[in-house]
């Protein structure tokens, strides 16, 4: 058997009895968030053009679109998924060279699900399998430093979760996982310099592929079985060798991603907690500061610190500012919070913003380097103009996998990003079918999802 038949034999092996009731919790978790993100971004400024493209291309209306409206589902996977990810607030999984975002799944799993008349317990379990797989890929054969972005694995792990979805046999999953993975090859400059609405919108543009490709599969269409271990296929081209035994995989990697208490890229959330519980502690204000400076581990600084992956000061965009930690904590402390209001342009280059972002200073320290991705540690240390130096340090931050959110403390997110699309009732019923999603049907979360205001 190749390595793609393999992978395809532990997609249709999973059952709903191999979740534990951890890995059911956490799923619906961040089915929650992630739908959280999606209301949130309705009016987005790419979100907008992309419906008009919908509404005019149109699609046979087999799947339903967050906000209403109907289309095929490859599209339905791409627009939701857009949805999910523009805030760039949905989850994460943090592997030692690889970073991803694995709810970006949930758009294309979703489709499937609608498509197939799915139950609620199908829908977590396809859910759970793009989740393994994903984040198994990024531990186990990651791409950044190679100059390939996240969403290259992700199109194993969307292919695999849309085939379960669609209960595809052995033979068809394979062909799906292998066409999808040979195909979405993407290029890291997605993440790097200069960013673009591509940012958001690449891992949406591989569940859309995904999806078609499963579709193609189902349909009898034949892809590369050695995609994996053939002559210049991903091990050869891109991964290097590495081995999975998928035989002796569980469900249960879900329990180890983590949730965004602020709205900024990942690698960020524990210097903001820092800074701000540095600024209530300290009393002092953005005015008083004469520098701040970041010590913080590798990763995050060639990221969003201004490493390997571009400067970070110079900052006109959403896409730019969340992304950049000089921005991310400038208008943290100028405004004690960060959130969707902090990525408005007018918010972005208002000259306060501007100012203080110069002054933060972000370097790599090497015991922190160390620590990651067990860890997530940094240091804030603020000199001001009187002379004191104030420091904090913090290791983690509420929604990392050592302090994950509650299902409360994710409500009270969800809540807050849907409030200007869904009334409180309609949250509420949105939040109790996600809840009761084993015991329900797909649909039934799908109809109130349609009811949303764009």
């Amino acid at each position: 058997m190749t390595k793609v038949q393999q992978l395809a034999e532990f997609v249709v092996r999973a059952s709903f009895s191999d979740l534990s009731a951890d890995a059911v919790r956490e799923l619906k978790i961040r089915a929650l968030d992630s739908l959280g993100c999606a209301l949130g971004a309705l009016r987005g400024e790419p979100i907008i053009p992309i419906r008009r493209y919908l509404d005019r291309v149109g699609g046979n209306g087999l799947c339903t679109l967050v906000g209403g409206g109907r289309t095929a589902p490859d599209r339905a996977a791409f627009y939701n998924g857009a949805l999910v990810r523009f805030l760039d607030f949905n989850d994460s999984y943090l592997a030692k060279g690889e970073t991803c975002h694995p709810s970006d799944n949930l758009s294309a799993v979703l489709a499937a699900s609608e498509y197939a008349g799915a139950t609620g317990r199908d829908f977590l379990l396809a859910l759970a399998v793009a989740y393994q797989v994903q984040c198994r890929l990024s531990d186990e054969a990651p791409v950044r430093a190679k100059g390939f972005d996240h969403t290259t694995q992700g199109a194993y792990a969307a292919a695999a979760g849309v085939a379960k979805a669609l209960r595809l046999d052995v033979e068809n999953t394979a062909h799906a996982i292998a066409i999808s993975g040979t195909a979405y090859n993407a290029l890291r400059v997605t993440r790097t310099g200069k960013l673009s609405h591509w940012k958001g919108l690449a891992y949406p543009n591989t569940a859309f592929g995904a999806t078609h490709a499963a579709f193609l599969a189902l349909q009898g269409i034949t892809g590369p079985l050695e995609v994996f271990e053939g002559n210049k296929g991903f091990m050869e081209s891109i991964a290097g060798i590495f081995e999975i035994d998928w035989s002796r995989e569980d469900l249960e990697r879900v329990t180890r991603t983590i949730l965004k208490k602020y709205n900024a890229e990942i690698h960020s959330q524990s210097s903001i907690e820092c800074l701000l519980e540095l600024q209530r502690e300290t009393g002092f204000h953005a005015k008083d500061v004469r520098q701040i400076t970041v010590d913080i581990f590798d990763v995050a600084y060639n990221i969003i610190g201004g490493g390997e992956e571009g400067s970070k000061v110079h900052v006109e965009t959403k896409e730019d500012a969340d992304h950049s930690l000089p921005y991310i904590l400038a208008a943290a402390l100028l405004d004690g919070q960060v959130m969707p209001p902090q990525y408005e342009v007018e918010r972005i280059r208002r000259a306060d913003v501007q100012e203080l972002l110069q002054k933060v200073v972000v370097r790599v320290d090497p015991d922190f380097s160390a620590a990651f991705p067990g860890a997530m540690p940094s240091r804030i240390s603020a000199y001001l103009d009187d002379g004191r130096i104030l420091r904090k340090e913090k290791r983690d931050y509420p929604g990392f996998v050592t302090s994950p959110l509650s299902w409360k403390a994710v409500i009270e997110k969800f809540d807050q990003l849907a409030a200007p699309h869904a009334d409180g009732a309609l949250r509420g019923e949105i939040i109790s079918a996600v809840d009761r999603l084993e015991r329900a049907r797909v649909t039934d979360l799908i109809q109130l999802l349609e009811k949303a205001r764009i």
